[in-house]
C-alpha cells in the first residue's frame, strides 16, 4: 500500500524554482518512494548500492554530465557528499529547475555538503515519518492515542503490515551497526545501544547531560557527542526553553525528545499499548508525539519549526510554545482522555503573563473533542498538526 506524502506538494513547489532540492530525515521515513513517486521520469541511483557507489567515486563529473532527461534521483547522497562540489558548475552552466533530486539521512554531514556547494541553488526539505493527517486519508490512523504513540509513524509498519516490535528491532540493529559507525568512532556498540535506552527513559525531561554520563558510565564529551549523532540521524530532538522571561527566572536546559515515539517506546521495552496506557513516562510519550506532529506539519509545508517550551523556577510550563515573531502560542499537552477547567491552569497563568487571551491558546488531548471557548481552543490528539495551519 502506497501512502501519499503531504510533502508532495511542496516538492512540487521547490522543484519548479531550484535546480537542486534535497530530502533529508531519518532512514526508512520515505524519502526514496516519496522522490520516485513525484518523479516518475528521473532516473533513479542509490550510493547505498557499492557499483554505484564506485563509479561515482571514480567519475564524478562524468556521472553527472550524462544525459538523463527530466532529472535524476540520487538517494543517501551522503555516502558521497564531495559529489556536490561537482554538481555546482553542472548547475551553474545549465540551470534546469527540479533536475536533480537528492535524498539523505545524516543530517550534519549534508548540510556541512549543502552550505559548501550549494548554497542559494537548493531547496531544502525534511521528511519525518507519517503524519496523522496522512494516515487518516489512507485509513489507518488509529482512534486510542496510546495505540498512535506505541506504533509511531514509520510508513512499513502501515504500508507492510510489520509489527512495529519486529521493526523497531531491526531498524535498531540496522541503525547502530551501520549508521553510528559512519558518524562517530565508537568501540561498543552495545554501550551506544544501552545509551539510547537511557535517552528514551529521559523523554519529555529536562536534559541533565551529567546525571546521562554517570547512569551510562561515560564521560560528559561522549554524551554530547553521542547526542549529535542521535540528533544528526533524526532520532532525538532536544526542545530549547523560551527565553522571554516576563521578569521570571526560567529553566535553561533543553527537554529531551524522540522524533518517533515508536522506537521509544520500543527501548524502554513497552510490548503494548496496554502497558504503556500505565507506564510512568505515558505523559513523556505522548509529549514527544504531539510535539513531532506539530514537527510534521511545518517541515511538510517547507517551514522551518520554531518550537519551544517555557518553564520558570516556580514550576510553571508550557508544554509547546510556537513563537511566529509578531506572536506566540502557547500549548497544553495532556495524554489524558477527559477534560477537565484545571487543565488550563497553566495556559491561563502564561497568558495572563504575556497578556494573551484565552481564547489564543491550545489545549492537545488525548480525547477526540474539539472546542473553541472562552477558556481556551481544545484540539484532539488526532489534529494536532492542524494548529499550524
Amino acid at each position: 500500500m502506497f501512502i501519499a506524502r503531504t510533502l508532495a506538494n511542496t516538492l512540487l513547489r521547490y522543484a519548479s524554482m531550484f535546480p537542486v532540492v534535497a530530502i533529508v530525515g531519518p532512514r526508512q521515513s520515505g524519502k526514496t518512494t516519496l522522490a520516485q513517486e513525484t518523479f516518475p521520469g528521473h532516473r533513479y541511483f542509490s550510493l547505498e548500492n557499492p557499483d554505484t557507489l564506485a563509479l561515482v567515486r571514480a567519475d564524478p563529473r562524468g556521472f553527472l554530465e550524462k544525459e538523463y532527461g527530466s532529472g535524476i534521483i540520487i538517494d543517501e547522497f551522503h555516502n558521497e557528499p564531495h559529489i556536490l562540489s561537482y554538481m555546482q558548475g553542472i548547475i551553474d552552466a545549465n540551470r534546469r529547475p527540479g533536475y536533480f533530486i537528492l535524498t539523505g539521512s545524516h543530517n550534519f554531514l549534508m548540510n556541512q555538503a549543502i552550505s559548501q556547494s550549494l548554497a542559494g541553488r537548493v531547496g531544502l526539505l525534511t521528511l519525518l515519518p507519517l503524519a496523522n493527517n496522512e494516515l487518516r486519508a489512507n485509513n489507518v490512523l488509529d482512534n486510542d492515542i496510546d495505540t498512535a504513540t506505541f506504533k509511531g509513524g514509520y510508513p512499513d509498519i502501515f504500508a507492510r503490515a510489520i509489527p512495529p516490535a519486529d521493526f523497531y528491532q531491526q531498524y535498531t540493529k540496522t541503525y547502530v551497526e551501520r549508521d553510528v559507525r559512519q558518524l562517530i568512532n565508537i568501540t561498543s556498540l552495545s554501550d551506544f545501544q544501552r545509551f539510547m535506552r537511557l535517552c528514551a527513559g529521559r523523554i519529555g525531561q529536562i536534559l541533565n547531560v551529567s546525571s546521562l554520563a554517570d547512569d551510562c558510565g561515560i564521560s560528559v564529551p561522549t554524551v554530547k557527542a553521542w547526542l549529535s549523532v542521535l540528533e544528526a540521524s533524526y532520532i532525538i530532538f532536544q526542545l530549547q526553553p523560551h527565553f522571554n522571561n516576563f521578569s521570571k527566572r526560567l529553566i535553561k536546559s533543553p527537554k529531551l525528545y524522540f522524533y518517533d515515539t515508536g522506537l521509544a517506546c520500543w527501548l524502554l521495552k513497552i510490548t503494548s499499548p496496554e502497558q504503556l496506557n500505565e507506564h510512568y513516562l505515558r505523559g513523556g510519550l505522548a509529549e514527544s508525539f504531539i510535539i513531532t506532529e506539530i514537527f510534521k506539519a511545518f517541515y511538510n509545508k517547507g517551514k522551518e519549526p520554531s518550537i519551544y517550551f517555557w518553564r520558570d523556577s516556580h514550576g510553571h510550563e508550557i508544554d509547546c510554545l510556537l513563537d511566529y515573531g509578531t506572536r506566540l502560542v502557547p500549548i497544553e499537552i495532556k495524554s489524558g482522555k477527559t477534560l477537565h477547567p484545571r487543565l488550563f491552569n497553566g495556559l491561563h497563568y502564561w497568558c495572563d503573563l504575556a497578556g494573551v487571551d484565552y481564547e489564543k491558546s491550545y489545549l492537545i488531548y488525548g480525547g477526540t473533542e474539539n472546542d473553541v471557548g472562552s477558556h481556551g481552543t481544545v484540539v484532539s490528539w488526532q489534529k494536532a498538526g492542524t494548529i499550524v495551519d
